[in-house]
């Protein structure tokens, strides 16, 4: 029997950045973790490895952003509107082979990508490997290009080519149970 080690975190809201806008539209980044997010949180923890992980939510609130182009002009001022969701009420479920690593991370906060959405731990769990799967929840798996269903991502702002371009990310999503949550308060 393998064992994983996780610690759920769970915060009011929490809103994951997504790589472009146009890719946001077409691939819902919101709902899951990326490779460079978990790179980043993995990071902030300061743990050996994150193996696995879930995330599920209450629902998602779309939010609308004006951003503006990196030669902005304020005499010719351009801008766009784009629309974003943020995750309310998510839980995630954070994945470790030691207990040192779970002890390490549950001593911390993390955030998903913006400063103000904070995380906290709440529970320490040990699971063996296989029940993980059933486990509800989206988990962005990485894969390969040639793999039929795998769809681009963005570039893994890690991990650097040999010509000095970031690597592109390729992956599938895994949808396991219902992610999202049914919150009774929200109801009469």
């Amino acid at each position: 029997m393998t064992l994983l080690y996780i610690v759920k975190y769970t915060g009011p809201f929490g809103y994951i950045k997504p790589w472009s806008a146009v890719r946001d539209e077409l691939t819902y980044s919101q709902l899951y973790l990326t490779t460079s997010t978990l790179e980043g949180i993995r990071q902030k923890l300061e743990v050996g490895k994150i193996l696995r992980h879930k995330i599920t939510y209450s629902s998602i609130a779309r939010m609308q952003e004006v951003t503006r182009p990196k030669q902005y002009n304020p005499m010719k001022p351009a801008h766009a509107v784009l629309t974003r969701g943020v995750m309310i009420e998510p839980e995630l479920l954070l994945a470790f082979e030691s207990a040192e690593d779970q002890q390490n991370a549950f001593e911390q906060h993390l955030c998903l990508c913006r400063n103000e959405d904070i995380l906290l731990p709440v529970e320490k769990l040990e699971i063996e490997r296989a029940l993980f799967d059933s486990l509800p929840g989206f988990e962005f798996k990485p894969s390969t290009p040639d793999d039929s269903e795998a769809l681009y991502h963005g570039l893994n702002r890690y991990q650097l080519l040999e010509n000095g371009h970031h690597a592109p990310v390729y992956g599938r999503i895994e949808k396991t149970g219902e992610p999202m949550r049914v919150n009774e308060a929200y109801y009469f």
